[in-house]
């Protein structure tokens, strides 16, 4: 049975040095490769308790501190609307440093229409944005995958 690593308690300046050091450690060796590296804020609130970035502030500070070029927040709409809310004018302000946007329901974390999150005028929005990125789903389908896609639009 693999070992379980002992819970360190570490006040927050020093965690966010640690932070610093490992992520722009990993953007280097990373770029090196062309590749670059989302970071994503998970919410504190409902999902991860304690979660150090859990907030698209907190991403951004990080990302201005490593001033990595390779560096972009990665933003969860799911994880966004339980920090923050006001979806649509929070993405028009955080444009420059998104890198890739993903999305679920809240609450549930289930495919769009089934919670709070006006998909329609979301995904509108992003149309309207200079975002030329990806835009993928990540949700728990709540029922048979196939029938949750009924949210996708008829291609013809």
């Amino acid at each position: 049975m693999p070992k379980r690593l002992k819970s360190v308690e570490l006040d927050e300046d020093t965690a966010w040095q640690t932070l610093v050091a490992n992520i722009g450690w990993a953007a280097e060796k990373l770029a090196d490769e062309g590749i670059t590296l989302c970071l994503e804020a998970i919410n504190a609130r409902v999902d991860m308790p304690r979660f150090f970035l859990d907030t698209s502030g907190k991403v951004i500070a990080l990302i201005e501190e490593i001033e990595a070029d390779n560096l972009r927040l990665q933003y969860d709409i799911y994880h966004m609307q339980i920090m923050h809310g006001d979806l649509v004018r929070s993405m028009e302000c955080l444009l420059p440093w998104i890198g890739y946007i993903q999305f679920t329901d809240n609450p549930g974390r289930h495919e769009p229409g089934t919670g709070e999150i006006n998909f329609s005028n979301v995904f509108s929005a992003i149309d309207k944005m200079d975002y030329d990125g990806w835009v993928s789903a990540e949700y728990l389908p709540s029922g048979a995958t196939a029938e949750s896609l009924y949210w996708l639009p008829a291609q013809n």
